[in-house]
């Protein structure tokens, strides 16, 4: 006999249905979870001295901070600001560009000074000049002290200086060649240009600077020759030189060398080539002396060989040291000089405005 709590419990129980699947649809992914290190504790908890606060509300899981990949520190950069308003424009508060060189306008001063510095730089110039006053000098001298008191009976005392300004000549005529040969040769004269562009005034500068030195220089050396041949022969029997011989025989002679000198440049500046000027200048010098004896053979030459011997080098120097009575005092042989020079020196200045460098 059972009682109903046993019949109860034997009673066969219900088959249960199967469980319901979930609606088919696109399969959702799952949230991603947040890499854990492995073997990580709590912070809170590895944390020393400190204890997790006690509450009594239920804990929330949540996932520790993850620690930040290390940066290196940057310093603070203040932020600049572009200026506004086109590129040409100045930055604010800022002016133009001021030189602090003085800029003032050239004049012929400076080309004198650019001159005379390139002039007594070169080595040219000490050599030819120191030959040239050697030659005057030494040859004078020389000429003064083996002379006697009789020679100078018809002639002036200052007659020793005229036998070394015959080879003196030769020293200013290849020193005038140089002076503005040499430019071109090396091509300095595109320098000189670029500095100067006023071509004439380079020219002038030039010639002045040359005439200056070598008119001084050469005059000197005529002046300590004709004083010291004077005082080496003075007494009764010594013609005393005049005044115009002694202008004759150091500023004439001079004068006329230094001529003879800016020809000489002129030429130069014509031709551009040393040798070239160098040979043509010593045909000017010598062909005049050479030539007339070979035109005095024709009697339709004869006038003309004897023009051209009385304005040849030798005799105008001599004219200029009243050698003999015959002679002239030299100041027509130096006026045609210097028309012959003023000359050429305008064919120059021509050439030069019209070529190129």
């Amino acid at each position: 006999m059972t009682t109903p709590y046993q019949q109860q419990s034997q009673a066969p129980v219900p088959p249960q249905s199967p469980p319901q699947s979930p609606p088919q649809g696109p399969p959702q992914a799952a949230p991603p979870m947040p890499p854990q290190a492995p073997h990580q504790t709590n912070p809170y908890q590895a944390a020393p001295h400190h204890h997790a606060p006690h509450h009594s509300a239920p804990h929330h899981h949540t996932q520790p901070p993850q620690p930040q990949p290390h940066q290196p520190h940057q310093p603070h950069q203040p932020h600049q600001q572009m200026p506004s308003g086109p590129p040409s424009q100045p930055y604010a508060g800022v002016g133009p560009y001021t030189s602090p060189i003085p800029v003032r306008r050239t004049s012929l001063g400076n080309a004198l000074a650019s001159e005379w510095t390139k002039i007594k730089s070169v080595r040219s110039t000490i050599w030819t000049l120191s030959v040239m006053v050697a030659l005057v000098i030494g040859i004078g001298l020389l000429v003064a002290a083996t002379t006697a008191d009789s020679d100078y009976d018809t002639v002036p005392t200052t007659l020793p200086g005229f036998f070394g300004t015959l080879l003196g000549q030769l020293c200013v005529v290849t020193l005038g060649v140089l002076v503005i040969t040499s430019e071109y040769s090396t091509g300095m004269i595109r320098t000189t240009l670029t500095a100067c562009p006023q071509r004439s005034r380079v020219l002038t500068a030039k010639a002045l600077v040359f005439f200056t030195l070598s008119f001084t220089i050469t005059t000197v050396a005529l002046v300590l020759v004709a004083y010291a041949s004077m005082g080496m022969h003075s007494g009764p029997a010594v013609a005393e030189p005049t005044g115009d011989q002694i202008l004759g025989a150091t500023v004439g002679a001079g004068l006329y060398v230094s001529l003879l000198g800016l020809l000489s440049l002129a030429v130069g500046a014509i031709l551009r080539h040393s040798a070239g000027a160098i040979t043509t200048m010593l045909g000017v010098v010598l062909l005049p002396s050479i030539l007339p004896a070979f035109l005095m053979m024709s009697d339709s030459l004869r006038d003309l060989g004897s023009k051209m011997l009385e304005y040849s080098s030798p005799q105008s120097l001599a004219s200029l040291f009243q050698i003999d009575d015959s002679l002239n005092n030299g100041w027509p042989q130096l006026s045609v000089l210097a028309g012959i020079t003023a000359a050429a020196m305008i064919a120059a200045y021509a050439l030069l405005e019209k070529r190129d460098v």
